[in-house]
């Protein structure tokens, strides 16, 4: 087999190919975007070689500072020779402005945006001014490609307006079979059978109902090389050996398992999904399937299949020990609902479910595209019907739903990550504060070291829910969504907790805690309002969460029509908590006023959630 880490040339990609070279052509900065496994770098690195160009490759992280970017003084030649040009040192940046034409940045949007900021000026003027250093003007023949992949959310933030404006887009998706298999064999050299088995395995990821991202051609040409090498230890001679499907199975969870991203709410493992693939593939009983060809209409992802018989209830399902049922003094508890009360309560609900222990998934989908408050509300009326088998699957479908909707305004700040000056030793070392601290040719005290790290403003935040009687239908929805909205969002500068009050105070989530969002959906799905509000108790309840976290802010999200009925007035119980913001469900005139007033009285802001579309730009305006 071929060497995989050779080079190969670009397979595919014409349209993309001759975009980019043009725009290259008439001085056009451009990012490429796609995602992983769809040759940006190939591409590139080919077009490159052809206009006989150099690359100067950066690999975009969070640690990527501006020094290191652009170049920065050494040390100990400014200590000899003072801050002379011969002291600095290029970085990329610089480099490839001063004559080695293309810089590569990977991963555009992990770099922080203080970084991205000092491109703002050498994309509009192709030039940038140094500190001490003076002004450096770009080379003819200077261009930035930068890549990033759209789909992963991980440590990844929305680019700027300021540096988006600046430069083209090229978009690239994945290949066709027949070029992905010319790409797999051009890389391993393998048989057709075991290239055609492995591209309509990796491409069938790609469309299964469960699967978010699937594998990039990557996955297919490690699937080939671990395939062809356990069929040689095994002493199996092809696909066509006896015990070869288990092989392929064991490589296929080794290529694959790691490079899949199950939908959020769908509980199913990678290998699970694998084995569904490799059964409408390769039928356990049947020949190895022929070489090459496009994967059959019935693909595993199609509308018939995917789930199979799905997982067991979740812990906090209907008949679980930890089930709200168990616990009506929290403020919430469980009421079941007849098929009799959905119908006459929502026009849609025969068509989304037709008969007994049915729920038809494509009838609801329709019916949030038209009407997503009455899908939302509908769906919370099922996640506690009487049946039992619908009341499962609309649990399962709700986690999925409402976590999707939740993702709805999410934003992560750049802004609030920036560089402080540090004198505990981390980070790079900043050069000018050093030398203004200490007495050169003297020993280097304690605190005369300064650094520069990243710092972020960190804050803590407790959603706090009202489940008392203004806790049905479609205000399940918007707190099960908001729920959600707020565990997704927290990661290390924002930690989230969440409880639920009536008359008392239930802890769903401790600050600091990471919870499956969709498991926190199924729990505010079991809520029915009744009963009385305290709001002091929940106020204090937050406080006392937030109290243990070690925070900047101390923030209280308050769901609530802000109506209390017993207990305390709410107000007396703000001490400790930097911050109240509100947001107000269905809001009457009366809790709209009281809303207001108490968020005023807390220092933040209330925000009025009158549909489920109103949820997602309010908890950005008050996490983003």
């Amino acid at each position: 087999m071929a060497d995989p880490t050779a080079p190969h040339p670009v397979i595919g990609l014409r349209r993309e190919r001759e975009v980019l070279t043009v725009a290259l052509r008439t001085n056009r900065h451009v990012v490429l975007e796609g995602p992983p496994g769809t040759g940006k770098s190939t591409l590139l690195r080919s077009i490159a070689a052809d206009v006989g160009q150099e690359v100067v490759f950066v690999e975009g992280n969070a640690e990527l500072t501006p020094a290191r970017l652009i170049g920065q003084y050494d040390p100990a030649a400014v200590l000899a020779d003072g801050y002379v040009p011969g002291s600095f040192t290029d970085g990329p940046l610089l480099t490839a402005m001063r004559g080695h034409g293309l810089l590569y940045l990977e991963e555009l949007n992990r770099i922080p945006e203080e970084t991205l900021n000092v491109l703002i000026t050498v994309l509009t003027e192709g030039e940038i001014t140094v500190p001490r250093l003076g002004h450096v003007r770009a080379a003819a023949g200077f261009r930035l490609i930068a890549a990033m992949n759209p789909f992963d959310a991980i440590g990844t933030a929305r680019v700027g307006q300021a540096i988006a404006d600046r430069m083209c887009r090229v978009v690239l998706g994945y290949q066709d079979a027949a070029a992905e298999r010319a790409i797999v064999g051009a890389v391993t050299a393998a048989p057709p059978a075991l290239i055609g088995l492995a591209v309509r395995l990796v491409r069938a990821t790609r469309e299964h109902r469960d699967v978010r991202m699937g594998s990039s051609v990557r996955g297919a040409t490690d699937l080939v090389l671990l395939l062809g090498g356990l069929l040689d230890v095994r002493g199996q001679s092809g696909l066509g050996a006896e015990g070869a499907r288990e092989t392929a199975r064991d490589a296929a969870y080794a290529a694959l398992s790691g490079r899949i991203r199950i939908t959020d709410g769908v509980e199913r493992t990678a290998e699970a999904v694998i084995d569904e693939i490799l059964d409408g593939v390769w039928p356990e009983e049947g020949p190895p399937p022929p070489d090459g060809g496009d994967p059959p209409a019935e693909s595993p992802g199609g509308d018939d299949q995917g789930k199979g018989e799905g997982p067991p209830e979740s812990p906090a399902g209907p008949d679980s020990a930890s089930s709200l049922r168990r616990d009506r003094r929290s403020g919430g508890g469980r009421r079941q609902t007849s098929r009799r009360e959905m119908a006459a309560r929502h026009e849609a609900f025969e068509e989304v479910s037709p008969e007994v222990g049915e729920l038809d998934e494509e009838a609801f989908a329709a019916l949030m595209a038209e009407d997503a408050d009455a899908a939302a509300a509908l769906l919370t009326d099922l996640a506690a019907a009487t049946d039992r088998d619908l009341r499962s699957a609309a649990q399962r479908l709700a986690g999925r739903v409402f976590v999707q909707v939740g993702r709805v305004g999410r934003t992560r700040t750049r802004g609030t990550r920036r560089l402080v000056p540090d004198r505990r030793g981390d980070g790079d070392l900043d050069l000018d504060r050093t030398l203004d601290r200490w007495a050169v040719g003297t020993p280097l005290a304690e605190g005369d070291l300064v650094t520069r790290r990243w710092t972020g403003h960190r804050r803590s935040v407790c959603l706090a829910v009202d489940t008392s009687g203004s806790m049905t239908g479609l205000g399940v929805a918007i707190a099960a969504v908001a729920a959600a909205g707020v565990v997704l969002t927290g990661d290390e500068r924002l930690r989230t907790g969440l409880i639920t009050f009536g008359r008392e105070v239930d802890v769903v989530q401790r600050p600091g805690q990471r919870r499956a969002a969709e498991d926190v959906v199924t729990h505010l799905l079991g809520l029915r309002g009744h009963g009385m509000t305290d709001l002091a108790a929940a106020l204090r309840a937050a406080r006392l969460q937030l109290a243990a976290q070690v925070a900047d802010e101390r923030v209280v999200v308050l769901l609530s029509d802000c109506l209390h009925t017993t207990g305390d007035p709410p107000e007396s119980a703000l001490g400790g908590i930097d911050r109240l913001h509100v947001l107000c469900p269905l809001p009457t005139p009366e809790a709209e006023q009281a809303a207001r007033e108490l968020a005023g009285r807390g220092g933040g802001t209330a925000q009025m959630v009158r549909t489920l579309r109103d949820l997602g730009p309010a908890l950005t305006r008050l996490l983003g």
